[in-house]
């Protein structure tokens, strides 16, 4: 059986691409397409396999700049040519799914997410745009979510990866999805009973994921937090910072691995559609503080291995950490790893195949 997978963009190792590499490892001899590629920035088991591009990666600055592609993305999956394949699985979180297939192929998305800058973060996305940006965004959007619910009504399979997910699938491409949570690996991620007195955020540094409020919230309550992760408002969150906010930009795994094995515990303030990130740390056994919503709630159980704050405000984020520090020592680190065994990159392998297979036999 030929298999082709179709991911939006291949720029770096984040959620979406530790997925990939679990795909890839179901489909050893899959080909890969996708928009924009930079090899030094992928891992060796996404590149291992054969990766083809569409005209995107060759357009100026695309790599930097490669949402501001987003309209030319439609005509450059159509131009793919993937009739040979029997099985086309398109990760979805930017365009991917959009291609043409043969009568006799199979096309599953697994769905990260209907893309985010159509629909719920619209003007999120919008505002950190340019100008030009701003334009374009404005003359195509339209034109971009007929096609976005388009595409999706010609998929044979829809696979999302948390409830909140399958629920915005359903609200936006009226589809039916299975759900089959991202897993991690327990074998890297082991469990921690070091700590130090820093609470610890892994994060793109961009509007939606409201690291705004973390700053809010430490500048008040003074307590010391990291922040690994770069993007947009790098500069903006630096300066408005006091001094027991410490900015360490993207660090290597070994390192993200490190602070996570040794915070007191992990910040979560956004709206996510699954986060890998929360369930790293609960693996080392450190709890979350998570705003109470997205796909944090498949996972987060209530003082088991975290807490949930109510409002994205800086007072109901305060009031959770101080909770939390009253109450610190009912967080056990072996009860937190053990309450998402079922999170592991196996289950998500053998669910994900037991559905394909069920429907390529009918």
């Amino acid at each position: 059986m030929k298999v082709a997978i179709v991911h939006y963009w291949l720029i770096g190792m984040r959620g979406g691409e530790k997925v990939l590499e679990n795909i890839c490892e179901i489909y050893p001899k899959a080909d890969i397409f996708t928009h924009v590629y930079d090899k030094k920035s992928i891992s060796t088991k996404i590149n291992n396999h054969n990766i083809y591009t569409t005209f995107i990666n060759h357009l100026p600055l695309s790599r930097k700049y490669y949402k501001y592609y987003l309209f030319l993305m439609p005509l450059a999956l159509r131009l793919l040519n993937l009739k040979k394949y029997d099985l086309i699985i398109s990760s979805e979180s930017g365009p991917s799914k959009g291609i043409t297939k043969s009568n006799n192929s199979f096309h599953i998305c697994y769905c990260h997410t209907p893309m985010r800058y159509l629909w719920d973060f619209y003007y999120e996305y919008y505002n950190s745009l340019n100008i030009l940006g701003k334009i374009g965004l404005s003359i195509f959007k339209k034109y971009l979510k007929k096609w976005d619910v388009r595409t999706a009504s010609s998929l044979d399979l829809v696979i999302s990866n948390s409830r909140f997910v399958s629920d915005r699938i359903g609200r936006c491409w009226n589809k039916k999805s299975f759900i089959v949570h991202p897993g991690i690996d327990f074998s890297y991620y082991l469990l921690s009973k070091s700590k130090q007195n820093f609470y610890l955020v892994i994060s793109e540094l961009v509007d939606y994921k409201r690291i705004d409020l973390v700053v809010d919230a430490f500048n008040l309550n003074k307590k010391e937090i990291l922040i690994v992760g770069k993007g947009p408002l790098y500069n903006k969150l630096l300066n408005i910072s006091n001094n027991n906010i410490k900015f360490l930009g993207w660090q290597t795994e070994e390192m993200k691995l490190f602070y996570l094995q040794n915070c007191k515990a992990l910040i979560f303030p956004g709206i996510e559609d699954f986060g890998i990130v929360p369930l790293e740390s609960m693996a080392v056994g450190k709890p979350v503080i998570a705003y109470k919503c997205g796909g944090v709630l498949d996972y987060l159980k209530e003082d088991l291995n975290g807490k949930y704050f109510n409002e994205q405000t800086t007072d109901s984020l305060n009031y959770c950490i101080q909770n939390f520090e009253l109450n610190e020592k009912t967080f056990v680190p072996s009860k937190i790893r053990k309450s998402i065994k079922n999170f592991s990159n196996s289950n998500f392998k053998n669910k994900f195949k037991e559905i394909v297979d069920l429907q390529l036999k009918r």
